[in-house]
């Protein structure tokens, strides 16, 4: 294998490792750290690139941060890509877990863990309100209120009802690719 293809996917397996090391709160958590990486860091992606991506990763079946790798892997260096990426993304809890299975009892029962994951969950909602705002702009850029008409909408439904939001998604789904052949047929 030629050096430029083994420096390719050690970056790609190194960069998904130490994100997938620090995430902690759930598959959106990742889109910052994904997007501060390949978008800011690297230039690899763009960043309308990035939220197709993101939405693609979000809208399949599976764990968000495994599709999201996927999508990236497989978009910058082919099915081998894809595969770094995923071992990747799935060793760092794959040890952690493994390591907390040892010792289970001692973990669930520690006061200092309990506090800790608490405050934990503070700075997930931070990032979780961040990439939210920035997923947001990058809606409004494009200046269609059809859009951001969507979003405030798939927000209240996901908030205010009790609505699955897989339903919220493919409905979303629909109306995007609705007004997406509605446009090209008026441009056409």
């Amino acid at each position: 294998m030629e050096q430029s293809k083994r420096k390719l996917y050690w970056t790609l397996f190194s960069s998904t490792f130490v994100i997938s090391a620090f995430t902690v709160g759930g598959g959106m958590v990742i889109i910052p750290l994904l997007q501060k990486k390949f978008v800011d860091e690297l230039k690899w992606l763009e960043q309308d690139e990035m939220l197709e991506m993101v939405a693609i990763a979000q809208s399949s079946p599976g764990v968000m941060a495994v599709n999201a790798a996927i999508i990236i892997g497989y978009r910058l260096a082919g099915v081998a890509g894809a595969l770094v990426t995923v071992l990747g993304t799935v060793l760092p809890p794959l040890i952690t877990l493994s390591l907390i299975s040892l010792v289970y009892a001692w973990f669930a029962s520690n006061r200092w863990v309990a506090a800790a994951l608490r405050g934990m969950k503070a700075g997930v909602a931070a990032v979780m309100a961040d990439i939210t705002l920035k997923l947001f702009a990058g809606v409004y850029k494009t200046g269609k209120i059809w859009c951001m008409a969507l979003c405030v909408l798939a927000a209240a439904a996901a908030v205010l009802t009790e609505v699955n939001i897989v339903f919220i998604i493919l409905a979303c789904g629909v109306c995007g690719g609705v007004m997406s052949w509605l446009e090209r047929r008026r441009s056409a």
